[in-house]
């Protein structure tokens, strides 16, 4: 199975200067783990991802004061679409991340996750009939 069978389609975009709350209610509203952050100006695409959040605010940090550039990574590993989840599953396992953003021709098309993974691993759940 492929990267583009198990990714979600829905990227959250969001710039450097959106503040941690602002990042973190998107994320919420979108039900997302991850946002893309895109700084044409700065250092190009990265990721923040709720781990980032909930570490500024562990350290004491104001989310209304912090701003997604200050706790973005920017030396991002990126999938295609045409990896194979275990090359996915690889890189994530190597590189100690939950969250790959997938590049097509240069474009973030998506964002692979752990979960998406293990969604695609995981046999359906069967339903077990009630006893009578």
């Amino acid at each position: 199975m492929l990267v583009r069978d198990a990714m979600s389609t829905v990227v959250l975009t969001i710039g450097p200067a959106h503040t941690l709350r602002q990042a973190a209610a998107l994320m919420s509203a979108r039900r997302v783990g991850a946002a893309v952050v895109l700084d044409p100006d700065g250092t190009g695409i990265g990721i923040l991802t709720e781990r980032d959040i909930l570490n500024s605010v562990g350290l004491g940090q104001s989310p209304d004061t912090e701003y997604a550039h200050a706790h973005t990574t920017t030396d991002v590993v990126f999938a295609t679409p045409t990896w194979t989840l275990e090359e996915a599953a690889q890189a994530m396992a190597h590189g100690g991340f939950r969250h790959l953003i997938v590049l097509d021709r240069g474009e973030p098309t998506g964002i692979v996750s752990v979960r998406d993974i293990i969604r695609c691993w995981a046999p359906a759940r069967q339903r077990v009939p009630a006893r009578s």
